[in-house]
């Protein structure tokens, strides 16, 4: 048997005698004798130099953000995140730390939940938020249940210009409920994309209205009036943003009169981890918290009046009778909460004004250099953000190889659920791409439609 250098022979001979038996092997008595040591067809071992110079070479194989010029978006943003962002995530106390149900002993994690939901609030611009949930796509599947339980209604209304995957997620949420689900018709037209009008499909049995900004195409859309019109037939108004780091320019959701707003957290100091896991940020109007699904923590004072953090307003699955429960979602993304708060504290309003001013600047220059181009056309309408839709005169695929091949990460295949975006691709800008970077993508895209 091996060696262990944590126990002396002795200990062994304690331990055994202490569980009644004299050797190890007893302990696998029960486990088939031909199953017990199989002879593995392994190559010889490594040394940890040899072990670690395997492993880089494997890994140079690879091509990361951090190797090509990327131009990649639709719900993943290449934006900069300060070192300090990952050394306050790595700290072990957070880093190691599980759900925090008791608050006697978990009082540094609850109080960085408590910073992060008060960011939120000032981020998205409504009174209450939660602890986050999973990720954009489950805050806006929570946040169309939870109109439905404010409102008492079962149909909810779905901007074509959502992002397709959130759209999905609301489909499977709302499956079981057998809730009529109904999204806007978009179309392409010789001037550009063009999107039904929403309040025709909002009827007195409409629960929510869910709209997205920027919309998945990165335009910036005019709410103006719309809450008012969605809460005159009785509904609710949700506004969810992809890359919150748009927020430093834009109106907040509250601003527009949103009753739950939704964004997804990974832009906001986040690795893109091939897609996750994320943070996913809610809030809403403070008459609405009883219906906020998650955890919330609060701030309160102990008897001796020192001030302390609890879990609150706990009407989870966990804390009530299921067919009670706001949520069977019981837990939070409070790790990547943290880098959340860790980022939006590092940064402050001025450094994520920055932050936007940079990444929609240098969308523009490229917007005007690739409109120029023979045969591509901006199909997004103005004003946009970071990100924009392109019509191309080759196959999205066939472009997108080509690309590769002079190496540019050159956006996305758009993945519209409808005919008529074949050839269309998908650009976002951060302000981690310089104009050396843009003008390299504008050669290579004339080089490859040559």
């Amino acid at each position: 048997m091996p060696t262990f250098t944590q126990l002396t022979p002795q200990d062994r001979e304690h331990m055994l005698r202490t569980i009644g038996i004299e050797r190890i092997d007893q302990l696998f008595e029960h486990v088939p004798a031909d199953a017990r040591y199989p002879v593995l067809d392994l190559p010889p071992a490594l040394s940890e130099l040899e072990a670690s110079r395997h492993l880089a070479e494997l890994a140079a194989q690879n091509v990361s953000v951090k190797d090509w010029p990327c131009f990649i978006g639709g719900g993943a943003y290449n934006h900069y995140a300060p070192s300090t962002v990952g050394h306050i995530m790595g700290q072990p106390q957070f880093y190691t730390a599980y759900t925090p149900y008791q608050p006697e002993v978990s009082q540094g994690t609850l109080q960085a939940s408590f910073e992060f939901q008060s960011l939120v609030c000032e981020l998205l611009g409504l009174g209450v938020a939660n602890d986050s949930v999973y990720d954009g796509a489950s805050a806006v599947g929570e946040a169309v249940l939870m109109a439905q339980r404010v409102t008492r209604r079962e149909r909810v209304v779905l901007a074509g210009s959502v992002h397709p995957h959130w759209r999905a997620v609301v489909q499977t949420y709302v499956a079981a409920r057998e809730v009529d689900v109904v999204t806007s018709r978009l179309t392409i037209h010789d001037t550009g994309l063009q999107e039904q009008r929403l309040l025709e499909l909002v009827d007195d049995d409409t629960a929510a209205v869910v709209v997205q900004q920027p919309d998945v195409f990165g335009h910036v859309r005019d709410l103006n009036g719309l809450a008012e019109a969605i809460h005159e037939r009785g509904a609710l108004l949700i506004v969810g943003v992809a890359d919150a780091t748009s927020l430093g320019l834009l109106k907040s959701p509250g601003d527009w009169g949103a009753d739950i707003a939704t964004a997804e957290g990974q832009s906001l100091g986040l690795p893109l981890q091939f897609g996750g896991p994320w943070a996913g940020l809610m809030a809403c109007k403070a008459e609405y918290v009883r219906q906020l699904p998650g955890r919330i923590s609060g701030q309160t004072s102990d008897h001796d009046g020192r001030r302390g953090y609890v879990l609150t307003l706990q009407a989870r699955e966990q804390h009530i009778r299921r067919e009670k429960a706001t949520s069977n979602i019981c837990t939070s993304q409070t790790l990547l909460a943290i880098g959340v708060t860790a980022y939006l504290a590092l940064m402050g309003p001025t450094g994520l004004r920055d932050v936007a001013r940079q990444s929609h600047a240098k969308a523009a220059y490229a917007a005007e250099r690739i409109a120029a181009l023979p045969g591509f056309k901006l199909l997004t309408p103005r004003p946009f953000y970071n990100e924009f839709l392109v019509d191309t005169p080759l196959p999205t695929a066939e472009l997108r190889q080509r690309l590769v091949e002079r190496q540019i990460l050159a956006g996305v295949p758009f993945f519209y659920d409808q005919a008529g975006f074949e050839r269309t691709l998908l650009l976002a800008f951060t302000e981690q791409n310089t104009r050396a970077e843009i003008d390299l993508l504008i050669q290579a895209l004339v080089e490859a439609t040559a």
